[in-house]
């Protein structure tokens, strides 16, 4: 499945130095606005140690981690939604993603510009969240004014909810609601999901701080970001942005080292990582074998056929059963004989809900 998160903010807050920590590129990072004109895109590995165990039984020719795409966005300022700065720009591409990472300056640094003067992390939150909300409520009026007189003389069930759930959002959105942040229906978002819509995204806020607060773990600004986020649902990592993209060029050995040293318990990378995967409702499944090990990116309630969809659309097509053991039962069997001898080898059909963890083989026939 390919899967996008976009990494956005307001020029110097570190964007583009924790994309380089998160694909271990070195792109352009330099202390001014716009410095990164061109959406850069970078494929991640989700560490999963799983993967080592499978490996280690299974010895296969190649080992396929799973794995999604950030992409770092050009800066925002104030405007962009009338199409200042880079606005227009940045606003098409943070329409492509899945998941909006907001990194904000929590660290006071006189020598690193700040675009609105001084730092204040809930207030940079509200410049990005505005615009946001501006650029979705163009996109409504411009659906109802396209609509016209349509949207009163709708008499068919679908036109009618066309038209109620576009004088529902744009209300919403005129009085400064996010969408994430709202309860709509499911025929409602079935109704937005044409749109595109950016605020309707999932977020996490990347608290972006300074090696001392790195390992104390909180300072003022972190603790006013952790608050407006848990008001409105979002996630929310701490990490010093440059302590990352330092730790990227190490070796596995000696970042484990540094970060003992240091006394960070966890990478906020991989803290980031793996948020990311679960806020979007991602899960993996794994088919293993001599010739390959790979795990599989899928979306929570996925059922079978679709999984081996992943794979193949011949897979889903012609779908009759999958052989499925856990991953539980492997390690704990330690080997898939003895996961059968043991009962635990099952044969699941059409309507099986795929869990995270699961070990597939698909039989099919097309």
């Amino acid at each position: 499945m390919s899967l996008k998160a976009g990494i956005v903010g307001l020029p110097n807050v570190g964007k583009s130095t924790l994309f380089n920590a998160i694909t271990k590129k070195h792109i352009l990072a330099a202390n001014y606005p716009f410095a990164t004109i061109e959406p850069n895109v970078g494929v991640v590995v989700v560490p999963d140690e799983r993967l080592d165990f499978l490996n280690d039984l299974y010895k296969p020719k190649s080992l396929v981690p799973t794995s999604f795409e950030f992409t770092d966005i050009a800066g925002l300022v104030k405007g962009a939604s009338h199409g200042e700065g880079l606005g227009n720009k940045f606003l098409s591409h943070i329409r492509e993603v899945d998941a909006i990472v907001n990194v904000v300056r929590c660290f006071d640094n006189s020598e690193i510009t700040h675009v609105e003067g001084k730092v204040d992390p809930i207030r940079d939150i509200e410049i990005i969240n505005t615009e946001l909300i501006l650029a979705d409520l163009e996109t409504i009026d411009n659906r109802i004014n396209k609509l016209g007189k349509k949207m009163d003389m709708a008499k068919e069930k679908k036109d009618i909810l066309e038209a109620n759930t576009l004088r529902k959002t744009k209300d919403l959105l005129e009085n400064g609601f996010s969408l994430r942040n709202v309860e709509l229906t499911q025929d409602e978002l079935d109704v937005l999901k044409a749109f595109n819509l950016i605020t309707i995204k999932p977020v996490i806020y990347v608290a972006n701080v300074d090696e001392d607060t790195a390992i104390i773990g909180d300072n003022e600004y972190t603790k006013r970001v952790k608050e407006y986020a848990g008001n409105e649902g979002s996630g929310v990592i701490v990490m010093s942005c440059q302590i990352e993209s330092e730790l990227s060029c190490l070796s596995n050995e000696d970042k484990s080292n540094f970060l003992q040293e240091m006394g960070i318990t966890n990478s906020g990378l991989d803290k980031l990582i793996y948020q990311t995967y679960s806020i979007l409702g991602l899960r993996t499944f794994f088919t293993a074998g001599a010739d390959e090990v790979r795990a599989w990116t899928f979306k929570k309630g996925m059922k079978a056929p679709r999984c081996a969809g992943i794979i193949h659309t011949d897979f889903e097509r012609g779908f009759i059963k999958a052989e499925i053991m856990s991953y539980e039962d492997l390690v704990k069997y330690g080997t898939e004989l003895k996961v059968k001898e043991n009962g635990k080898m099952r044969l699941e059909g059409k309507d099986y809900e795929m869990q995270d963890g699961d070990i597939c083989y698909f039989r099919f026939n097309v």
